[in-house]
């Protein structure tokens, strides 16, 4: 994590100044705020009566990038008569965001919001290092939606000394990514979806043999991502369903997971056979969805939301083509899964910075008010969304028009309803909704695997060595696949992992798992 480097040095001037501007702009703003309010409920002394609404400041607000103006955006206006706080959006940039925020923080911009992505490991670092007001006794005096709201496991987790720095807005969990194959090719060849590992093999061998996309050597039955070489539901046959997986009662990183070394042999057996691309190393994003729409292999790794994209383009080349996802594969023991995300989406704070923290919470408060947050989250029924048989389906386009980026709006969300409006947003485009419904309402339970970090609070070691420790295993499994390391290099990979921080983390990682078990 490259943008923490350094965060220290720039702010410690800055913390200093802003914690200087805190004292007493916060506590002037708050006079003023209560003061007006006072006036307000007094004998009108004047030809205009001072309304609620004007008693209000406005309050700055510092977001993610978004391709649309937070200002002019519908939401605005709607949030705004709902809670009667006029607000200034601002918005980090796309690239370097964290660097931005970083000199914000440091510089003490008076913001009175900050929402950034879930990224638990900045905040933490802003929290230890003052930038941050607690929001324990400002929920408690002017939160009682956002205690409502929220869940007791998602507060613990953004806890950092015992003290409540930041508002979540939790993920829903759900299956992300399956692989995705070319279902006529299937139907061309007479062959039925496959259900395990073994078949799962034979048919990209029949891919392979047959060759059913007529590409001769110009393709291969499967590709990868060179950034993701640990390929979802092929490591779930080997038991590797998330990043960490419970062993014997601890949990474990896939380096160190039985199944670690058997996965990667048989991903170079595919290689070494033909039936994975020999290109894959070096293949990006978008050149693999490319290879996919021009039917040059049959199966991809695909999450759910990049769906319509790729149906577009690849009806373009071939109008009869057909997909589907993979079942969950069963391995040899019958083992199967695919990971579910998890964790929080976007956590929200304010800095110390800010000039009015007290209406802060008091607009964050009543956007959480149940009605307020439903007409955020979906809009009006009929306008909208509709709701028949438990199910809410948006209104087209309507609701892509004026609800599509409502999720930049919320700070913090009503845990048990919001999983069930989110699903109108995954029905804005039916194909969409047939891949996110199919892996996360059609496929057994038991094939959908939890991440056992998502609601684990900052790890200070796992958040250090999180990001390098990944990129060292990609880097390690893609050598292994194409030949230049053996799978038993595994052993020697896992002393070089544990040295880079594994170690650590694994410690970290089980101390705190074993303390939230008790």
């Amino acid at each position: 994590m490259k943008y923490r480097k350094g965060l220290s040095l720039m702010m410690c001037t800055g913390l200093l100044l802003a914690a200087t501007a805190c004292g007493s702009s916060g506590n002037n703003g708050n006079k003023e705020s209560k003061g007006t309010e006072e006036g307000a409920k007094a004998p009108a002394a004047t030809t205009a009566a001072v309304t609620e609404s004007d008693s209000k400041p406005e309050l700055k607000s510092l977001n993610l990038w978004s391709k649309d103006d937070y200002n002019t955006y519908p939401l605005a206006k709607v949030i705004e008569e709902q809670t009667g706080y006029k607000v200034k959006y601002e918005m980090l940039p796309a690239d370097k965001a964290m660097d931005k925020l970083n000199l914000l923080i440091s510089s003490g911009e008076p913001y009175d919001v900050i929402t950034i992505s879930g990224e638990k490991a900045v905040y933490t670092d802003y929290a230890k290092m003052g930038a941050l007001v607690d929001l324990g006794p400002l929920i408690d005096e002017f939160g009682p939606n956002i205690k409502a709201s929220i869940s007791e496991a998602s507060f613990d987790a953004m806890k950092v000394d015992g003290k409540i720095y930041a508002i979540p807005n939790s993920s829903s969990q759900f299956a992300g990514a399956d692989l995705m194959i070319r279902q006529d090719w299937l139907d061309k060849l007479g062959l039925k979806m496959p259900t395990t590992l073994d078949e799962f093999t034979a048919v990209l061998k029949a891919f392979k043999e047959k060759d059913p996309g007529g590409n001769g050597s110009n393709g291969a039955p499967m590709s990868i991502d060179g950034a993701l070489a640990t390929t979802a539901n092929i490591t779930g046959a080997f038991g590797i369903g998330t990043s960490w997986n419970q062993v014997d009662g601890k949990l474990v990183p896939t380096p160190l997971h039985p199944g670690f070394k058997e996965y990667l042999t048989y991903m170079s057996d595919l290689y070494k056979q033909g039936l994975l691309d020999k290109e894959f190393a070096v293949n990006k994003d978008a050149t693999l969805k490319e290879k996919f729409t021009s039917g040059k292999v049959g199966v991809i790794q695909l999450p759910w939301y990049d769906i319509p994209g790729i149906a577009d383009a690849l009806a373009a080349n071939f109008p009869d083509a057909k997909f589907a996802y993979l079942p969950a594969l069963k391995g040899k023991d019958g083992q199967m899964g695919l990971g579910m995300s998890g964790g929080f989406d976007r956590i929200t704070f304010i800095p110390k910075s800010a000039k009015h923290p007290e209406d802060a919470i008091k607009w964050i408060n009543a956007k959480l008010e149940k009605e307020t947050f439903k007409l955020i989250a979906i809009g009006e029924e009929g306008k909208h969304h509709t709701f028949k048989d438990g199910v809410y389906s948006p209104i087209l386009p309507l609701f892509t028009d004026e609800r599509g980026n409502a999720s930049n709006y919320l700070t913090g969300i009503d845990e048990k309803l919001y999983p069930i409006y989110w699903q109108a947003r995954v029905q804005k485009d039916a194909r969409l909704f047939a891949g996110f419904s199919f892996l996360n309402n059609e496929l057994p339970a038991e094939a959908r695997i939890s991440d056992p970090l998502a609601l684990a609070p900052s790890l200070p070691e796992y958040s250090k060595s999180n990001a390098s420790l990944g990129q060292m295993i990609n880097d390690f499994a893609v050598k292994v696949i194409v030949g230049e390391e053996s799978p038993d290099a595994v052993t020697t990979f896992v002393e070089k992992y544990n040295a880079a921080g594994g170690e650590a983390s694994v410690k970290e990682v089980n101390d705190w798992y074993a303390a939230s078990a008790k």
